[in-house]
C-alpha cells in the first residue's frame, strides 16, 4: 500500500499526517509505530490522520509513536489546523472534534496558531509535585537548572512508577525564571523519550505556576522553540478559557511504501 504522508512541526514536536478525509486509510499499530521510527520509517513523535465529521470542520485523529491512539496532543491540534488549511479548508477559525472533545483553533494573524484546550477544574499535589490533566495527564516538578538536569533518567522513572506504570503519564520538569517566563522539558509517555516540545505539557506547567491574576499569559521556553498559553484563573485549582499559541510549520510531503 502506498501513501502520501505530510510532515509538520510545533517548535519542534514533530508529526506524520495523512489527509483520510475519504476514509479509506487504514493503519494498525505496527505499522504506525514503523512509519514514526527515526531509523526505519519516517521518524516523528506521533502520526496524525485528518478525518471529516458531521458538524465540525475536520476530526483528529492522533497516535503517539508507539502506534497506539492517545489523548489529545497540543502542538499536534494546532500542526492539523494549519495542515487542513493547506489542505483547501480555508477559514480563519476553525471547530474540530479530538478523542478529549470539542477544540477551537484561529490563526492569530501574526504566523502563530491558538488552540483553545478544554477547561482544567483539578490540581492534584504529589509528593511535593502537582498532577493535572489538560487533554492529556501530566506531572509537574519544579527544577533549579532544567537545561543541566537528565529528563530521560528521571521522567523515566516517575511514568515507570508504582502510581503511574499501568496507564503512564507525561512528566514535565520546570524552571521558573523572570519576567513571567517558563522553561519547560518533558518526558512523554507514548514516545518514551523526552521530545523537544509538548503543548499539553506547557499548558499544565503554565496553570500550576500561574500567580493570583485573573487573566494570565504566561510565555514558555521550550528545546524547540516558544510557545505561550492565556486563561482565565477562577481558583487556585480551576481554570477556563485556556488557549496553547505558538508555530506550526510545514516540513515536507512524501510516498512510502507499506507492507
Amino acid at each position: 500500500m502506498k501513501i502520501t504522508f505530510y510532515k509538520y512541526q510545533g517548535t519542534g514536536n514533530d508529526f506524520i499526517i495523512v489527509d483520510n478525509r475519504k476514509g479509506d486509510i487504514r493503519l494498525s499499530t505496527k505499522q504506525i509505530n514503523f512509519l514514526c521510527d527515526r531509523k526505519f520509517g519516517i521518524g516523528a513523535d506521533g502520526l496524525m490522520l485528518l478525518n471529516l465529521k458531521k458538524g465540525f470542520d475536520f476530526e483528529m485523529k492522533y497516535y503517539n509513536a508507539d502506534g497506539n491512539e492517545s489523548s489529545m496532543c497540543g502542538n499536534g491540534g494546532r500542526c492539523l489546523t494549519q495542515f487542513a488549511f493547506d489542505r483547501g479548508i480555508k477559514k480563519q477559525k476553525y471547530l474540530f472534534i479530538a478523542i478529549d472533545g470539542k477544540h477551537e483553533s484561529e490563526f492569530d494573524g501574526k504566523g502563530w496558531i491558538n488552540l483553545k484546550m478544554l477547561d482544567v477544574k483539578e490540581i492534584k499535589k504529589h509528593k511535593g509535585n502537582y498532577i493535572l490533566n489538560t487533554g492529556s495527564p501530566h506531572y509537574v516538578k519544579s527544577v533549579l537548572e532544567v537545561n543541566e538536569y537528565n529528563v530521560f533518567k528521571e521522567g523515566q522513572k516517575i511514568r515507570y512508577s508504582k502510581d503511574f506504570e499501568t496507564k503512564g503519564i507525561n512528566v514535565n520538569f520546570v524552571q521558573q525564571p523572570e519576567n513571567n517566563k517558563l522553561i519547560v522539558r518533558t518526558y512523554e509517555r507514548g514516545v518514551e523519550n523526552e521530545t523537544l516540545s509538548c503543548g499539553t505539557g506547557v499548558t499544565a506547567c503554565a496553570l500550576v505556576f500561574s500567580d493570583e491574576n485573573a487573566h494570565q499569559r504566561i510565555n514558555i521556553e521550550t528545546l524547540g522553540g516558544k510557545l505561550a498559553v492565556e486563561f482565565d484563573k477562577i481558583s487556585d485549582h480551576s481554570f477556563k478559557n485556556i488557549w496553547l499559541c505558538g508555530p506550526a510549520t510545514f516540513v515536507f510531503k512524501g510516498e512510502i511504501n507499506l507492507k
